[in-house]
């Protein structure tokens, strides 16, 4: 039973190796592929031969359809997808210059104004106005905005701060110091106005009320410095000596500013030089331990807080203070930067403070000037 099985699988892989070549072939002796095999399935000359064709016709059709499916995956990946959505372009957000100009503008304009020329209020505000107040008792000099909040789209809040100066019946003044206001300004025009129009729409502002007086914003202490050694102004410690030297360069141009500063820092003194003296009153460092009268190894760095007191051209002196960098170089200290801000300690937020008013020293107060009335 077993041979008679060998010898059927050997007929069969005899007759699909012959199909394969289209070759003629006879059954090997003793072989009989009609006979029935144990399942009872009936394999014939003509059934293997069919089968060998039908093989060899698959692989020529995979052969031939190869470069073509190829082709059509690639044209398939390369198309976009239809109805594929496109990325949408990022909104701009609307700007706050053009509001907070006008509203700056408007302030001004109310605290000048009076009874008898509401008019003048007329380009920023077109409800119904009746002052109070005489025109000119108060005037800015000088505003600027301290905050801007869209409430919605095109509606401003804007809030400026005024040093307000009050003015009596005998031309004398008194400063009333900084005052803020809270202003509501409509805008029209393209984002980059302040609006919601898009495109070019012409740009225009216009204030919804009169402007209300509200408090100062909350007083701060700040936090602490990272330059916790005091170095005095001795000439005896070599930095508080470059940064001697640096200033005074610096500020009155009447030394080369190279001589003090480390190479490629690229720092230009001011010009015009807008001091005669610079004298140094304190230097504050980063450092631990005494003062420093050996410079420390090449590369190096010293972060300092130095004050001076500068005399302006005309004579009169003007304090200062100024962040420096400084990095040692062969046995010397050299400026590598003049800083943005004074250092702060790491993790050293602001505190409230309580809230002061300082008056101005210089500021003229007449006895009998009467108080200005507010709109």
């Amino acid at each position: 039973m077993k041979r008679s099985r060998r010898q059927r699988k050997a007929a069969e892989e005899y007759f699909v190796e012959a199909e394969a070549w289209d070759e003629e072939v006879d059954a090997p002796r003793g072989t009989s592929v009609d006979a029935p095999d144990e399942t009872g399935w009936k394999t014939s000359t003509a059934q293997m031969a069919g089968l060998s064709r039908l093989v060899r016709a698959g692989v020529w059709v995979l052969v031939v359809s190869g470069p073509v499916l190829g082709a059509l995956a690639f044209l398939s990946s390369s198309t976009p997808a239809q109805g594929a959505a496109k990325p949408l372009a990022a909104a701009t957000p609307a700007s706050p210059i053009g509001p907070a100009g006008f509203a700056e503008l408007f302030v001004a304009a109310y605290l000048q104004a009076g009874q008898g020329t509401e008019r003048d209020l007329a380009p920023y505000y077109s409800g119904s106005v009746a002052l109070a107040v005489k025109p000119g008792t108060r005037t800015a000099t000088q505003s600027t905005v301290i905050a801007s909040r869209e409430i919605q789209p095109g509606y401003w809040s804007i809030t400026v701060a005024a040093d307000v100066t009050a003015h009596g019946d005998k031309a004398k003044s008194k400063r009333l110091g900084v005052q803020y206001f809270r202003v509501g300004i409509q805008a029209t025009g393209p984002a980059r106005a302040g609006g919601t129009a898009q495109g070019t729409a012409p740009v225009g502002y216009v204030a919804t009320s009169l402007p209300a007086q509200v408090a100062a914003p909350a007083a701060l202490k700040p936090g602490g410095l990272a330059y916790e050694t005091d170095r005095g102004s001795s000439s005896a410690d070599p930095s508080v000596e470059t940064a001697r030297g640096f200033l005074a360069a610096y500020l009155t141009g009447t030394t080369e500013l190279d001589r003090y500063t480390s190479p490629g820092t690229r720092l230009q003194p001011i010009s015009p030089a807008p001091y005669a003296a610079v004298k140094v009153t304190g230097v504050q460092d980063d450092s631990s331990g005494p003062g420093q009268q050996k410079v420390p190894a090449d590369g190096t760095a010293l972060h300092q807080l130095v004050q001076v007191d500068a005399t302006d051209q005309a004579g009169s002196p003007v304090s200062l203070s100024y962040a420096l960098t400084l990095k040692s170089r062969a046995g010397r200290w050299e400026v590598a930067s003049v800083d943005d801000a004074p250092a702060i300690r790491a993790s050293s937020p602001p505190s409230a403070a309580p809230h002061t008013t300082t008056p101005s020293p210089d500021a003229a107060t007449a006895s009998d000037s009467p108080s200005p009335s507010s709109s």
